[in-house]
């Protein structure tokens, strides 16, 4: 079997750069097992694969080394850079149908994506003590949903975060998002997830 597999990265404009992700563009449907396989030997966060399903619409499937997942931002942005890219997109939105729902991305007229994604809503709540221990930083806030949302009191605490994965490994929500205001965009956030293989 021949697949082609592309490493695109996300959110930058340079190579080595934002938030890497491989995009396998499929003719027919692959085995779970076999984009597992595939996906565990990228050992990047997220490896997308995607199968035309209609005009400017395709079908998109996530998974980390680990597992699958029901949504990914940065590989479903590199999927549309790479339709956009190689213009097997006839219009200006390539529509994603996933387990999430169907997930439109619009190229505008300078080249830029926009996603727009289900909202996810979260609740205030007490942080677990894996969580406190896990993360190992003062918290001002804490939150969930199908992840932990935590805020911290700064951007420099966001980059310095070195979570203890094996006690985030055991906690009951997918994953820990971890945020703050940030100094020349509005905040900064990085995501973790052991469960999947996503440090």
């Amino acid at each position: 079997m021949k697949l082609d597999l592309i490493q695109i990265d996300a959110f930058a404009e340079k190579v080595f750069q934002g938030n890497p992700a491989a995009v396998c563009p499929l003719s027919n449907r692959l085995e779970d097992s076999v984009m597992q396989s595939i996906a565990s030997e990228n050992n990047l966060s997220e490896t997308a694969f995607i199968l035309k399903s209609g005009v400017d619409q395709y079908e998109i499937r996530w998974f980390t080394p680990n597992g699958e997942v029901d949504l990914c931002g940065h590989a479903t942005l590199a999927s549309a850079h790479f339709l956009f890219e190689r213009e097997l997109v006839d219009g200006r939105t390539v529509v994603f149908n996933s387990r999430s729902g169907h997930l439109p991305v619009c190229r505008h007229a300078d080249g830029l994506l926009e996603m727009d994604f289900p909202a996810q809503t979260f609740a205030p709540c007490e942080a677990p003590p894996r969580l406190l221990s896990g993360l190992g930083v003062g918290m001002k806030e804490t939150y969930r949903s199908m992840d932990y949302l935590v805020i911290l009191e700064n951007q420099q605490q966001v980059l310095n975060c070195t979570p203890d994965m094996n006690q985030l490994m055991t906690l009951d929500l997918r994953g820990v998002i971890v945020s703050a205001r940030g100094h020349c965009s509005d905040f900064v956030s990085r995501f973790f997830a052991p469960k999947y293989g996503i440090h």
